[in-house]
């Protein structure tokens, strides 16, 4: 299973772009995108939105690589973790659901 910092980092090796060219494009310091291709650090969303959009990436998957590793890493230690992500689906479209029938 490819992490984001991998996608990220497989990216930017196809297109045999270095790290200075890349952060000059997308206006990113190269320490931070060595470390988001690290996963020493997240990106945030709008770096996710330039990243995509400067590889040719989905947005779409990138963000959910983004939120799945928060929660994964969130829960990592949790014993509960199916239970918890059942719940929170439920609380999910509890909310939709609210927020649709206003």
């Amino acid at each position: 299973m490819k992490t984001l910092g991998d996608t990220l980092k497989c990216a930017r090796e196809e297109k045999n772009l270095i790290l200075r060219k890349v952060a000059a494009e997308v206006d990113i310091d190269q320490s931070l995108i060595s470390k988001f291709e690290k996963n020493e650090r997240k990106p945030t969303m709008e770096q996710i939105v330039r990243l995509a959009s400067f590889y040719g990436l989905s947005e779409s998957e990138l963000v959910i690589n983004w939120y799945s590793e928060k929660i994964a890493d969130e829960l990592k230690y949790t014993e509960s973790t199916s239970e918890i992500l059942k719940v929170a689906e439920e609380k999910i479209n509890y909310y939709k659901a609210q927020e649709n029938g206003k």
